[in-house]
């Protein structure tokens, strides 16, 4: 009687290839990069199929670089190699060896963690035995990659094909095997967001993003990660709702963010870099990627109260963003691997918070800083405060924060005078709406300092964020 197989694999390496020369320097280089690795890992386990000629029901999960495929027998499995290494061999040439896929199989047999612990330990086996051959701790000679092998184009094809004769596996015309890049999920076709704002007929550059910013003329990158999902994984009871909450998952996010990108807000001002299972990034103009993070995480907690109540513990249930300014000039490659280190300072800060402007906060802080930052606005545009106004109230809580750090006698009480003489400077205005600046003015101080039981002056994190946020609002 014929055996179930199991075979995962994933693409490594990929983000060392996305920060390689010319994408270095090249941002189209690196957004053709960026779409063909995730076009890639669709294609990839589908291609493996059609080879076998399997149906396509048998794809468990493909995305985010990593798949799962069910194959029928042990025979199956043994072609499913050999072409996974004839693929190897492809990308080998395709990136300087830079880009590999590793993968695992084994029997659908026992429990559930018993299989899933065999399939990640053949994973880790597969990787360690580059690590033991020889020659492996040689010095690294970079290989020579051509600029010209990765297709362009990938973002507004309507379709897609495989083939080993292809320099990168995929391309736009032609294939062995082809699939259509549809809008609707589905096995028979590829649905991935590929939103792109437009400048005329071609895709918006970071520049034209940051040209489209209200107030300073920046850019951004936001990614985020939910958080315990591999986590979440490693709890189901079999296959079949691995790849139930998977597909759950992955269908969300590419339906949400698609369903964003599609607001008068957003259309223009944001670009789609990928989706996967568990993980999103995205690039465009500051102001826009900002208020895109709150109403993705809004959108997602209703998700998941709605579809993960059932389940115990609070993994896969919350999600932690960063977002990554740059000026108009700054290379993306520079940019995304600043944003892989802000993402991880959020989540080893703790799960559901948000990395803005130098500071992790948590959503509700969030929520607390733009509505900060609004009275801040109306107080500057109302009362004509200026720039000097959010200069000067920034400069002070800077001197607060060293003080902080630094306790010296006498500074905490120097400092908290100074702040009531910046607030006195205000009661002179004399408008009909004194009163209502009055308590502006009073709510603004004390959202952003209050006196601890010490009697030290003290800050609160979403205070500072909504000051520099309304900075660069006013730019």
């Amino acid at each position: 009687m014929a055996v179930q197989i199991l075979l995962q694999g994933r693409l490594a390496g990929v983000d060392d290839f996305l920060l390689a020369a010319p994408a270095k320097h090249d941002n189209r280089a690196f957004e053709a990069r960026l779409q063909w690795s995730t076009l890639l890992g669709e294609t990839l386990p589908r291609a493996l199929l059609a080879h076998l000629q399997l149906p396509s029901l048998l794809l468990g999960t493909a995305g985010g670089g990593s798949f799962l495929v069910i194959l029928p027998d042990a025979d199956r499995a043994a072609e499913a190699a050999a072409f996974l290494d004839k693929a190897n061999a492809v990308l080998v040439t395709a990136t300087g060896g830079l880009v590999q896929i590793v993968w695992s199989s084994t029997e659908n047999l026992g429990d559930w963690t018993v299989v899933r612990k065999r399939l990640a330990d053949g994973l880790r086996e597969r990787k360690n035995t580059e690590v033991a051959g020889a020659g492996f701790f040689d010095a690294f000679v970079p290989a020579n990659i051509p600029g010209d092998v990765i297709p362009k184009g990938l973002r507004d094809a309507t379709g897609i094909g495989w083939s080993f004769d292809f320099p990168a596996l995929i391309a736009v015309e032609g294939g062995e095997f082809r699939w259509d890049l549809g809008r609707h999920a589905g096995t028979e076709n590829i649905s991935i967001p590929r939103h792109a704002a437009r400048n005329g007929e071609a895709v918006a550059s970071s520049k034209e993003l940051a040209k489209r910013a209200k107030g300073s003329k920046l850019w951004g990158i936001l990614r985020g990660e939910i958080d315990g999902f591999q986590a979440r994984l490693r709890r189901v009871t079999g296959v079949e709702e691995h790849v139930q909450i998977s597909v759950l998952f992955k269908q969300f996010l590419a339906g949400e963010i698609d369903l964003l990108c599609s607001q008068a807000e957003y259309f223009q001002k944001v670009n789609v870099l990928r989706t996967g299972a568990a993980d999103f990034a995205l690039c465009g103009a500051w102001d826009a990627m900002a208020s895109f993070a709150r109403d993705l995480q809004r959108v997602f907690a209703v998700f998941a109260n709605e579809n993960l109540k059932e389940l115990p513990g609070a993994d896969a249930k919350s999600v932690t963003m960063s977002l990554t300014l740059a000026e108009p000039a700054d290379a993306m490659a520079g940019v995304w691997e600043a944003s892989g280190r802000d993402l991880e300072i959020a989540k080893a800060a703790d799960k559901d918070c948000f990395y803005l402007l130098g500071r992790v906060l948590e959503w509700k802080q969030l929520k607390n800083a733009a509505e900060l930052r609004e009275t801040v606005t109306e107080i500057n545009e109302d009362f004509r405060g200026g720039a000097d106004f959010l200069a000067q109230l920034r400069n002070l809580y800077r001197k607060v924060e060293v003080a902080a750090a630094n306790p010296v006698s006498g500074d905490q009480e120097r400092l908290a005078a100074k702040a009531l003489r910046f607030q006195r400077r205000f009661e002179k205005v004399g408008t009909k709406r004194e009163r209502q600046f009055q308590k502006l003015r009073s709510h603004l101080m004390q959202e952003m300092a209050g006196r601890n039981l010490r009697g030290r002056l003290r800050l609160r994190p979403e205070g500072l964020v909504a000051l520099e946020w309304a900075r660069l609002a006013e730019d």
